[in-house]
C-alpha cells in the first residue's frame, strides 16, 4: 500500500471540487493546534470561499421566490414633455378652440403660430397599466421550486466538503499510524544494535553480528525520515486546504476505530433512499420544467388581461407654454387627454401546432422524459451503489475480525522469535522477518479499519442519512 500515492489522490480530488481556500498569510510564529475531525469539518466550512459563494447564490434565489409575487405590481409611469409643432396643426386649433370657449370668447381662435412660444406645448403624462395571466402564477411558484433546488445545491455542497475532509483526516490518520509503526521498528532495531554492542564488548558475540544489527538500524532510518517529512508536508497541505494560517503546526486527535453496524442493503433502500441529494436534485429539475410547462399551456390557451390608464394634461393657458407653472391646479387651463382602457388579449398563434410556442413546449415534454429517465436510472444506480458498499463494509468487518487475530499471532509469533534471538538460537534475519509480518499484520489492520470508515462515509453520504446512530 502506498499511502503517500492515497493522500495526493485525496488532496488532488478535494482540490478539483474547489471546495476550499486559498491559504491566508503566513505567521511569523508557528502556532501549535489540535484538531479532531469534528472540529476539521467545522472550521473547513467556516472558513470555505465555495460555500459562501453558495450563500450568495440561494440568497437570491431565496430572494426572487419570497417577492416573485412583484409581477402581479402595476406599472405606473410619471412623464412631462415639451412638444414644439413647426406648423399650426389641426391639434393646436382644436385646443385653441377649446380654448376659446373656456375664456368665454375673449380670446380669438388661432389660426398661425404668433411667436415662438406659441409653437411649444407642455403636456404632462401619468399612466398605469396592470397585466395579468394566470401564467403569472406558475412563475411565481417556479421561483420558489428554484430556491428549493438553491437549498438542495448548497446541501450537497456541504456534504461533499465533509466527506472530503473527513476521509482527508482519516487518511493522515492513517499515515500517522504507519509511521507509528516504522518508528517503533526503528526503535527495536536501535535497541538490538545497543545490546549486540554491548555483548560484542563483552566478547558474547562476534563482531559481525553487531555489524549486522548496526547496519539494520542504519537502514531504517533514512525510510522512516523520509515518512515522518510526508506526513509533515501532508499536514501541511491539510492545514492549507481548511484555511488555517500557514504555518501552523498542526496535530491530529482520532484513531481509526470504526463504529460497525448491521447494514442491510435492502433494507437501507427502502428507508432512506428517498433522502439522496442527487435524487432530489433530480427531483427538482422535473418539477420546474413540469411548471414551464403549466405555464406555456396557460399562456397558450387563456387569455390575458390588460388595465391601462393614462391621465395626459396639456396647458391651453394665454401666459404661453413657458409659463404653465403659473396655471398650475386651474383645470380651466389645462386640456386632459387621458383615457381608460381594458384589454383582453388571447394569442391564437400559440395554439398552432408549428408554432414556437408549441415547438417550446414540445421540447419541454421531451426533456421531462429524458429526466424521469435519467431518474429511474439514478434510484437504480443508487441501488447497485448502496449493495457495493454494503459488501465492503461486510468484506471489512470479516477482514478486520481475521486481521485482529492475526495481529495476535503475529505478535507472539515476534515475542518468541525475539527471546531465540537474545538466547542466540535464531538468526537476525528470521527476527527481521518475523517482525516484518507482525508490521504486515498492523498495517493491513489498520487499512482494513480505514476501508471500513470510509465505505461507511461513501454510504452515508450515498443516502444522506446518519448511520452510526443505528451502531452496535
Amino acid at each position: 500500500m502506498n499511502l503517500n500515492k492515497k493522500m495526493a489522490a485525496w488532496v488532488l480530488a478535494f482540490a478539483s471540487m474547489g471546495a476550499s481556500i486559498s491559504a491566508q498569510e503566513s505567521v511569523k510564529v508557528e502556532q501549535s493546534v489540535t484538531l479532531t475531525v469534528d472540529q476539521a469539518v467545522s472550521y473547513a466550512l467556516e472558513n470555505s470561499r465555495t460555500l459562501k459563494s453558495a450563500d450568495i447564490d440561494l440568497e437570491m434565489k431565496e430572494r426572487a421566490a419570497k417577492y416573485g409575487w412583484n409581477v402581479l405590481l402595476p406599472t405606473v409611469q410619471v412623464s412631462g414633455t415639451m412638444s414644439r409643432a413647426t406648423e399650426y396643426s389641426p391639434q393646436s386649433a382644436a385646443y385653441s378652440s377649446i380654448f376659446n370657449k373656456l375664456t368665454g370668447g375673449m380670446y380669438p381662435e388661432k389660426t398661425d403660430f404668433a411667436d415662438e412660444e406659441d409653437h411649444w406645448t407642455p403636456v404632462g403624462n401619468v399612466s398605469i397599466g396592470w397585466n395579468f395571466s394566470l401564467a403569472m402564477l406558475k412563475q411565481i411558484k417556479a421561483s420558489k421550486v428554484a430556491y428549493e433546488g438553491g437549498k438542495i445545491s448548497l446541501e450537497q455542497s456541504t456534504n461533499e466538503q465533509v466527506l472530503s475532509i473527513k476521509k482527508l483526516f482519516y487518511a493522515l490518520l492513517l499515515q500517522q499510524e504507519s509511521l507509528k509503526i516504522q518508528q517503533a521498528t526503528l526503535e527495536n532495531s536501535r535497541q538490538r544494535m545497543v545490546q549486540a554492542q554491548t555483548n560484542f564488548r563483552n566478547g558474547i558475540v562476534p563482531e559481525l553480528k553487531y555489524l549486522q544489527t548496526q547496519v539494520d538500524y542504519e537502514n531504517k532510518k533514512p525510510d522512516v525520515d523520509t515518512a515522518e517529512q510526508n506526513l509533515n508536508n501532508q499536514l501541511d497541505t491539510f492545514v492549507f486546504l481548511i484555511g488555517m494560517p500557514v504555518g501552523t503546526r498542526l496535530s491530529l486527535e482520532g484513531e481509526i476505530n470504526p463504529h460497525y453496524i448491521e447494514a442491510d442493503a435492502d433494507k437501507l433502500i427502502e428507508r432512506y433512499g428517498s433522502n439522496s441529494l442527487e435524487i432530489k436534485a433530480l427531483q427538482n429539475n422535473v418539477d420546474s420544467l413540469k411548471e414551464n410547462m403549466s405555464a406555456i399551456d396557460l399562456q397558450t390557451w387563456t387569455p390575458a388581461l390588460s388595465i391601462n390608464y393614462a391621465w395626459q394634461p396639456a396647458y391651453i393657458g394665454e401666459d404661453g407654454a413657458f409659463h404653465f407653472f403659473k396655471d398650475l391646479g386651474k383645470d380651466d387651463k389645462w386640456y386632459d387627454s387621458g383615457a381608460l382602457s381594458f384589454t383582453l388579449a388571447w394569442n391564437l398563434t400559440n395554439a398552432l401546432p408549428w408554432s414556437s410556442n408549441q415547438q417550446k413546449a414540445k421540447d419541454i415534454k421531451q426533456n421531462l422524459l429524458k429526466l424521469e429517465i435519467s431518474l429511474d436510472m439514478l434510484k437504480e444506480n443508487q441501488k447497485v451503489a448502496v449493495r457495493k458498499a454494503v459488501d465492503t463494509l461486510n468484506q471489512a468487518r470479516a477482514q478486520i475480525e481475521a486481521m485482529e487475530r492475526n495481529v495476535s499471532l503475529a505478535q507472539r509469533a515476534y515475542d518468541m522469535t525475539y527471546r531465540a534471538y537474545r538466547n542466540g538460537t535464531t538468526e537476525l534475519l528470521d527476527l527481521r522477518d518475523s517482525e516484518q509480518s507482525l508490521n504486515q499484520a498492523k498495517l493491513g489492520l489498520v487499512n482494513q479499519k480505514y476501508n471500513y470508515m470510509t465505505a461507511l462515509l461513501d454510504l452515508e453520504n450515498t443516502l444522506n442519512a446518519d448511520l452510526t446512530s443505528e451502531r452496535e
